[in-house]
């Protein structure tokens, strides 16, 4: 009997086949960038303060510009130090009842009282319109801004449980065709639907199915190429990720409202129905339900693909996978490294979702060009992935690891002090910092899946990634509202908890070049097999 993976080798471990799968499966990820990080132009805030219709009139009659009548609106506050127009409070003036000739030059507002917004706001638009502007997402009702995103990783957290569960017992490909139909119906429905509460709901269904999927085909892939291919297939296709952070800006440039925008994001997913009749099914998968006629049905088309010829002796299919289904949640914490693993990586996972997705959505709030701010902020993640495949098998995982999370800490903490005068510093050191959080983030990954043994690796991936999606329900608020004290207070919370996780991975066990453990007694006692190793 033979192992999928002796068979494999015969099929091609990276021929056209695979080649020809993994360049459309990439074009997943392009979408899913602007389904993560769109809220960056979906839910931009521009400046805005009090409507006051008596003034609106005076303006247009006087033939004022809107910072004139800004300044006759809102009253001073101090903002971190700094005074500035209020957004949110107004004079309490009736400017019918107020003598006032077209030049309101020497008005004294020292002792009128001031009240919060009666007739909503006015906006500053420059150019975009944004579901804060529809619906008036300011002030006190600015927390629903950050529920936006926080919805969407809520779907994304119950979804990665969901779909590792569909995609386990109904397979990949049946388990992505259910993950586009629910992205077109709740993609397209968030484009149109009036509400703002069913919007949040629709929001929380499109990240479940997003998620799902693409995580349903990252498995699909790395289970049709040869071991020695799947770390490498498995950053590229994360890549791709970050090519969608650059024509993001570009389509939201050219695409200004909006709910135009949701449907530029959906629009790829009703093309990828196509992939259902393109792409087969992961033949180890079919091994594990027992239907080994058919995985070897699909790898003889694979192999011929390749332009290779089985040979007839793979008659007989077996798994390689070691059964987990006596697998614990309380195998990850019962023993002492295993217990120091899991939390370790927990952290880490919630650091990186945290950091990642603050760094991104902070290039919304700083006042610059927003199309180009956040088109050099992603320029940076490109260096990531090179940067990884250069060092991990030289240096190993967590020298790296270790490092990114705590370049990342200290650049932010850094940007934070550097004064907005000094613009090409301050965007230079942001920049190292994102990139550094870029290579935790998609090392983490595979760190996650070295560090467990094959009885609870899947299980351990699936709840150590869960701090992931619980990182990112929390990081808006902690940008948004710590903003809303102080510009750069985030900073210097995202560059604090990037410290602790980078100094927390140097005590975990460098993997490279080690054996993946195949028990729970391996983690515990490695040099216990290292001796066995050595023996034999």
């Amino acid at each position: 009997m033979a192992t999928f993976d002796d068979l494999l080798e015969e099929a091609g471990s990276f021929g056209r086949c695979q080649k020809r799968i993994f360049a459309m499966l990439c074009f997943l990820s392009l979408p899913f960038s602007g389904v993560y990080v769109g809220i960056v132009f979906q839910g931009f805030t521009p400046d805005h303060w009090c409507r006051d219709s008596a003034l609106v009139e005076r303006r247009e009659a006087c033939g004022w510009s809107l910072e004139k009548s800004r300044i006759l609106t809102a009253p001073l506050v101090n903002v971190s130090g700094v005074l500035q127009h209020s957004s949110c409070d107004q004079h309490e003036v009736d400017w019918n009842n107020t003598e006032l000739n077209c030049d309101p030059e020497g008005l004294d507002f020292s002792g009128v009282a001031v009240t919060p917004c009666k007739e909503g706001w006015e906006y500053h638009y420059q150019g975009r319109k944004s579901f804060v502007t529809e619906f008036n997402l300011v002030c006190s009702d600015g927390w629903l801004v950050d529920m936006y995103q926080s919805t969407l990783n809520m779907g994304f957290l119950v979804g990665s449980f969901a779909f590792g569960y569909l995609a386990d017992r109904f397979g990949r490909m049946k388990s992505f065709l259910i993950s586009n139909v629910i992205n077109v119906v709740a993609g397209i429905g968030l484009a149109v639907v009036p509400n703002y509460i069913v919007i949040l709901v629709l929001r929380a269904i499109f990240g479940f199915s997003v998620k799902g999927g693409w995580m349903a085909i990252y498995v699909l892939l790395t289970e049709l190429v040869g071991v020695k291919y799947r770390r490498t297939v498995g950053i590229l296709y994360q890549m791709f990720f970050s090519i969608g952070l650059l024509i993001l800006p570009l389509l939201a440039y050219f695409i200004t409202d909006w709910r135009w925008l949701q449907v530029a994001f959906t629009a790829p997913y009703v093309l990828y129905f196509a992939y259902y009749w393109f792409i087969p099914e992961s033949p180890r998968w079919l091994i594990s339900q027992n239907n080994s006629s058919k995985a070897l049905e699909i790898t003889k088309a694979i192999a011929k693909e390749n332009r290779k010829k089985l040979s007839s002796h793979f008659e007989v299919l077996i798994g390689d996978e070691v059964d987990s289904t006596s697998a614990s949640l309380l195998d990850l914490i019962r023993t002492p490294n295993m217990r120091k693993h899991t939390f370790i990586l927990m952290f880490n996972w919630f650091t990186s979702a945290v950091v990642y997705q603050g760094l991104i959505m902070r290039v919304g709030i700083t006042g610059g060009n927003v199309y180009i701010d956040f088109l050099i902020s992603s320029l940076v993640e490109f260096p990531a992935a090179f940067l990884i495949l250069l060092t991990i098998e030289r240096i190993g995982r967590r020298l790296p690891f270790a490092s990114a999370n705590i370049v990342a800490g200290i650049s932010c903490i850094v940007t934070a002090f550097i004064p907005d005068s000094m613009f090409w510093l301050k965007t230079i050191v942001a920049c190292i910092g994102r990139l550094g959080i870029t290579m935790a983030f998609e090392m983490v990954v595979f760190v996650n899946t070295e560090l467990y043994p094959t009885c609870v690796r899947n299980l351990g991936v699936s709840v150590c990634s869960t701090l992931c999606d619980i990182g990112g329900i929390v990081s808006p608020f902690l940008l948004y509202r710590l903003a809303s004290i102080w510009l750069e207070l985030p900073l210097i919370i995202f560059g604090a908890v990037a410290l602790v996780a980078g100094g927390l991975v140097l005590l975990l066990p460098e993997t490279r070049g080690v054996a993946l453990p195949d028990t729970i007694e391996d983690v515990e006692f490695p040099h216990r097999k290292k001796g066995k190793r050595e023996e034999n």
